[in-house]
Formats: C-alpha cells, structure tokens, sequence
C-alpha cells in the first residue's frame, strides 16, 4: 500500500498551496540523492507526492479516489519523480525532463518556484540558449489640441537616441578591417562556466558579451563607435494621430526605440495628452455640450447660433421645449474607422431672469391668468 501523499509531506489535508510547496521544499532539501546523507526513495516519494498535491485537478482526484485515480505515479516517470530521469551523476542535465516547467526562468512545475534551490544553478534559462537582444523601449509625452485628436493629425517629434552607428552599421569594426578570433570565448561565441554546490556540479552556457555570440573582433575599432556598434543622434519623428483618440493613450512605433548592436530596436511609445475644449466633452463618437436660451424661444421657438469644430451652424430650437431636453445635430462629432462620424448632442438649459420689469410682471400675470 501507498503511503498517504499528506502524510509524507507532513501537512494538513486542508493545507495550502504554499504550506505544501514550503513543506515539498524542505524535503528536497534534506533527502536529495545528491546530498551526503540523501536518501533516494523518500526524495521519490516527496517529489511524487507534490506533482499530485499542487496540481488542483490531480488533488481533487486524489482526495476523491486515493491512490486509484488515473495518473497517480507523477509526471516525471521514472527517476526522480517530477524531475524524470535525475541529474545523471550530477553531469550537466543529460537526460533531464524539462516537460513539467512553465519556463525557464526559474519558475518550477506545476507552481513550484525552482528558483528557490536550483536557480543559480540555471542561470535565468536552459543551458545552451540564446536570446536575441534588443534594444530599450523609450516614451515620449505630445500634447494635442482638441480639434486635432478628433480629426487625426501627423506631427513631427524629435528625439535623441541610441542608434546604429553610420559609419560601421552596427558591427563595431572598422570600415575594410578583417576579422579576428576572439580571445575571450575563443571563436566559439559562449562562455562555458561550471558551478558547484551541495548537489553536484552544474555547467552553464552563456553568450560572449565581447564578440555578442559571433566568435569574431574587429583588428580594429570603428572611430566613429569607438567599436561598440552604437551612438547617440538626433532624429525627426514623423508620428500618424489617429483620428478620435483618447486622452492617456499610447502610439507604439515599432524599432523606432534606442538599437542595440547585433540585435533588434526596441519601440518608441507615445503618450497623447489632449487639451479640453471651452464647450465640447468627447463621449465614443459624439460631442456633448450645453446651450442656454431664454424663456420666450422655450415658448415660441426661435434659432440659436452653435459653434461646431466644422464652423457655425444656426440650431432650430422648437417651441415648447423643456429644461433638460436633448437636440441632436447629426454627422458633426467624431470620425469612426468606418468613415461615418458620430453626433453633437445639445443639453438646453432655460435662462430665467433675475427681475422682471413692470411690463414684464403685467406679462406673466396674463399667462397666470390664461393657465400658464
């Protein structure tokens, strides 16, 4: 019979995630078949019961059915549980099973942070890799009038900023130099490194920072780079405003960031601050504002002048409308992506006066008397 998976990590049947993964960690650390004094079969054991406790579906199972439940022997197959087929001697990762892990960057399997014990070990990623470099994203801030982030606009931005050096392209050497081996890595464009702790001897491979991978170095330097590839300069920017931004929003360039030698441009993000308008608040693809008028057009009607972002136009105010109401004026808001653009929405507010003179007293006292 199997022995209880809580009870070889000594915890709870209610315990957390992190209670079991603190317990699972103790336990690699003590009984790791690597470690003087490790013991093979309980490292097993604990590492088989974890690959079941900190999986919700595999727990669930397990809870309901015990050892029964399909899937219950972990992972990793033989070997070490989750690790599959164990450090081979401690030799490098020959024969690891790197199936169970999220990433490489330390994180472990099935939520189990790896970091923990073998992190330095790994270096942020798997031996052997190399990772493409890139550039730094940069930002900038452009402030827009109202008018402009309704409509769209092009404007043109400058910046200083890291770029590929003109002279040399990027390759640090010379124009016309040859190419020697380099002395750092030797030609072979990694540097090997062994680290050794309390579970054997690990062996990591990194990328030459000298010669950036290539195994090859100018005999000599670019003048203009001094051979690092890169240098500052000054540019002009064209940036395309789509038409009804928002205020806060970003424009993302793609490799117009600061270049990096031997890799890719980072982007270059613009953070679009918008003036607020005298009378017009943008809502989706329409404008509202506001329009007081007197008290006799509310009664009789009449027409008001209304400036809009394409010029003045006259509103027809109908008589008998009320306090509050609603008049739209179609196809003068904000331009939507299908060519059609949204509305200004007018909230009327009735202007009563302060005094009245006598005639206009006599005036509203015939209205009372008519019912008004």
């Amino acid at each position: 019979m199997k022995k209880d998976y809580y009870e070889i990590l000594g915890v709870q049947k209610n315990a957390s995630k992190d209670e079991i993964k603190k317990a699972f960690r103790s336990l690699a650390h003590k009984h790791h078949p690597d470690k003087k004094g490790g013991d093979e079969a309980k490292f097993k054991e604990a590492n088989e019961a974890y690959s079941v406790l900190s999986d919700d579906n595999k727990r669930k199972q397990y809870d309901a059915y015990g050892h029964a439940f399909a899937g219950a022997s972990g992972p990793g197959g033989a070997g070490y549980g989750p690790f599959g087929g164990g450090f081979n001697g401690g030799q490098g990762f020959e024969g690891f099973d790197f199936s169970g892990f999220n990433n490489m960057n330390g994180q472990g399997f099935e939520g189990f942070d790896l970091g923990d014990i073998f992190g330095e070990f790994f270096g942020g990623r798997s031996s052997g890799s190399r990772r493409t470099a890139r550039g730094r994203d940069i930002s900038i801030d452009l402030e827009l009038s109202f008018e402009e982030s309704i409509f769209g606009v092009e404007k043109n931005i400058s910046i200083t900023k890291t770029s590929l050096c003109g002279e040399c392209k990027g390759s640090g050497a010379r124009p016309g130099t040859e190419m020697k081996t380099c002395d750092t890595c030797g030609g072979k464009g990694k540097i090997r490194e062994t680290k050794r702790s309390f579970i054997g001897s690990f062996v990591t491979t990194r990328e030459c920072e000298v010669c950036k991978g290539t195994g090859k170095i100018p005999k000599e330097k670019c003048l203009t780079c001094h051979g690092v590839g890169t240098t500052r300069k000054h540019h002009e920017i064209n940036v395309k405003i789509p038409a009804g931004i928002e205020d806060g929003e970003m424009v993302r360039l793609s490799g117009m960031g600061e270049a990096v030698a031997g890799g890719a441009s980072g982007d270059l993000y613009v953070k679009i601050h918008v003036k607020k308008h005298p009378i017009f608040v943008k809502e989706g693809h329409d404008l509202l504002t506001a329009l007081d008028i007197k008290l006799s057009t509310a009664l009789l009607g009449g027409e008001y002048a209304l400036k809009t972002l394409d010029g003045e136009i006259k509103l027809k105010i109908p008589a008998g409308i009320s306090h509050g109401e609603i008049l739209r004026v179609h196809g003068k808001g904000v331009p939507s992506e299908r060519g059609k653009r949204g509305d200004i929405l007018v909230k009327i507010n009735l202007k009563l006066p302060g005094r009245l003179s006598r005639t206009a007293e006599k005036l509203v006292e015939e209205l009372k008397k008519e019912g008004l």
